[in-house]
């Protein structure tokens, strides 16, 4: 491989990683930003009140993107597979 197709395959790979882990950050920053809403209007300042929120939309996320993640995750393993079977 030369050098711009090893940057390309770098390139590709952060920019699946982007793909996957997009809609958990999302999620978990939406579900960080309205509970502390909630906590400054009401005043309540319990640590844990975040926690189990989050926990539960990240997980019900995972489980609603789960495909679409192993989709991203499947075409880019074939992209690699066929660069390593031109390249063999």
């Amino acid at each position: 491989m030369t050098g711009p197709e090893v940057l390309d395959v770098g390139r590709d790979a952060i920019i699946t990683l982007l793909k996957v882990s997009a809609p958990l950050l999302l999620c978990g920053l939406l579900v960080g930003v309205v509970i502390s809403l909630f906590q400054a209007l009401t005043q309540i300042q319990e640590m844990t009140l975040v926690f189990v929120p989050k926990i539960i939309a990240m997980f019900a996320v995972l489980i609603l993107a789960f495909p679409f993640m192993g989709d991203v995750l499947s075409a880019h393993m074939n992209r690699i597979a066929q660069l390593i079977v031109a390249g063999g």
